[in-house]
């Protein structure tokens, strides 16, 4: 069984040492997968919103199961789509609704929702699993809200998963 997590941190990891080699990482900083608040501050891009798009997603927004808002023949199905195939949203980046579930570096907390209270990018330590967000291409809408989440065993090969790569500070 192929571990796309585990994959997908050897892919940061990998990353990090050849750009940290070519002396392009900043002190302080490294290439991995983002938290849960980093890829959600990403993804919304300073919209209040459902999706960074507006009130509703439609198959021009994102590959998703879309069958409410795009005709049959519009509608990619049952495959992910090349990156970059849809509109950036307001960061400049691509395909955060739909198309592949991302993983986060957070664990699950065991709950559909964040703690309650006001917290800084808390980084989710405890559990087993492993938290995805995003959505893919046979999510329903609803599955790619910016705020949805979902979470899996880290060692799943989880079809239809993949990965979004920041530089950012380095975690504990």
């Amino acid at each position: 069984m192929t571990h796309r997590r585990l994959a997908a941190l050897a892919a940061c990891a990998a990353l990090d040492a050849h750009e940290r080699a070519a002396g392009r990482v900043p002190a302080g900083y490294q290439y991995r997968l983002p938290t849960e608040a980093e890829w959600e501050h990403c993804c919304g891009a300073g919209t209040a919103s459902e999706w960074n798009v507006g009130a509703a997603l439609t198959c021009a927004d994102a590959n998703h199961l879309a069958a409410t808002y795009c005709a049959p023949s519009a509608i990619t199905q049952g495959q992910a789509t090349v990156v970059g195939s849809h509109p950036p949203n307001g960061f400049g980046l691509r395909d955060l609704h739909g198309n592949a579930w991302e993983w986060c570096l957070d664990a699950w907390d065991g709950s559909a929702n964040y703690p309650a209270g006001a917290e800084v990018d808390p980084l989710g330590q405890s559990g087993v699993h492993r938290v995805l967000r995003g959505g893919a291409y046979n999510s329903t809408a609803a599955l790619c809200r910016s705020a949805a989440r979902a979470h899996v065993l880290p060692t799943y090969g989880f079809m239809g998963s993949g990965l979004r790569v920041v530089l950012g500070p380095v975690l504990p």
